[in-house]
C-alpha cells in the first residue's frame, strides 16, 4: 500500500521539474555555434516566404487532369500565359480547330504539336513566356525554328538553373502549382500506364496569383542573379551582365 503513494508524487513532481529546466534555459544565454541564425541572416531573398495560412478554394488535379484542365486553359488564352518548368519537351496534343469546309467539333480531332498552337496564341497577341531551367528537347527547339513569329519572340524565353518550379499563369487569373514539367508524360498528353503520376492545384485566388506572379517576375527580369552563388557556370544571366 505505500507504493502508489510515491508513484503518485513521482508523476506530480515531473511538471515542475521541467518548469525549472525552462527557466535555466531562460535565464542562460545561448552557446554560441558559429553559424547565424534564420532571423539575423542577411543574404534572405524575396522569394524566401512563408505565408501566414488562410482559407482558399482550389481544385486538384491529377494525372489525366493536367491535359484536360491545363492545357485547355491555354489554349482558350486571351492575354497571357506564363509557364514555370524545370524540364521542356513537345508535347502532342488534340486539335479541334475548324478546318476547312469542316466544321469545329468537340470528338476525337487529330493530334499536332502544342507548338503550332501557340503560334496561334501569339497570332492573337497573346503573351507567351517560358521560364526552365534546363535547355529544351532537340525536338522542341527544332520546331520553335520552323515558326518565325515564336522565333521573333512569340515564345519568350528564359532559362535560370536554379528554377525546380512547376506552375502555369493564364491571363493572370488561374494558377497552376504542382508537379508536373512541361512534357507529355508530366502533363498527361501520353496514355494511360505512360504518363507521369502527377499532383497539382489550380485556383483563381487573387493574394496567391500576385504572389506567384511576383516570384515568377523576379527570376524572370533577373532580380536574384546578383545574390547567385551558382553565376559563374550559368549559361547567360537573366540581368544582361556578362
Amino acid at each position: 500500500m505505500t507504493a502508489r503513494p510515491r508513484r503518485l508524487k513521482a508523476r506530480v513532481a515531473a511538471p515542475a521539474a521541467l518548469a525549472k529546466v525552462a527557466r535555466q534555459l531562460r535565464e542562460k544565454p545561448p552557446k554560441r555555434t558559429g553559424r547565424t541564425p534564420p532571423a539575423e541572416r542577411t543574404d534572405a531573398s524575396p522569394l524566401d516566404v512563408a505565408l501566414p495560412a488562410r482559407t482558399i478554394a482550389v481544385e486538384l488535379i491529377a494525372g489525366r487532369a493536367h491535359y484536360d484542365r491545363i492545357i485547355s486553359a491555354i489554349l482558350a488564352a486571351h492575354t497571357s500565359v506564363w509557364i514555370a518548368t524545370a524540364n521542356v519537351k513537345g508535347l502532342l496534343v488534340e486539335d479541334h480547330r475548324a478546318a476547312p469546309g469542316r466544321r469545329r467539333t468537340l470528338r476525337r480531332g487529330t493530334y499536332v504539336s502544342v507548338i503550332s498552337l501557340l503560334d496561334g496564341l501569339a497570332a492573337r497577341g497573346v503573351e507567351l513566356r517560358l521560364l526552365h531551367a534546363e535547355l529544351p528537347s532537340r525536338p522542341f527547339r527544332e520546331e520553335i525554328a520552323e515558326h518565325p513569329r515564336l522565333l521573333a519572340g512569340g515564345l519568350a524565353l528564359a532559362r535560370c538553373p536554379r528554377v525546380h518550379l512547376k506552375a502555369v499563369i493564364v491571363d493572370g487569373a488561374l494558377l497552376y502549382l504542382g508537379s508536373a514539367n512541361w512534357t507529355g508524360a508530366g502533363l498527361g498528353a501520353k496514355g494511360s500506364g505512360r504518363r507521369n503520376f502527377e499532383l497539382g492545384i489550380v485556383t483563381d485566388d487573387a493574394p496567391l496569383l500576385d504572389q506567384v506572379q511576383g516570384m515568377f517576375e523576379r527570376i524572370w527580369s533577373g532580380g536574384e542573379c546578383a545574390r547567385c552563388k551558382l553565376r559563374d557556370v550559368c549559361p547567360g544571366p537573366l540581368d544582361g551582365r556578362a
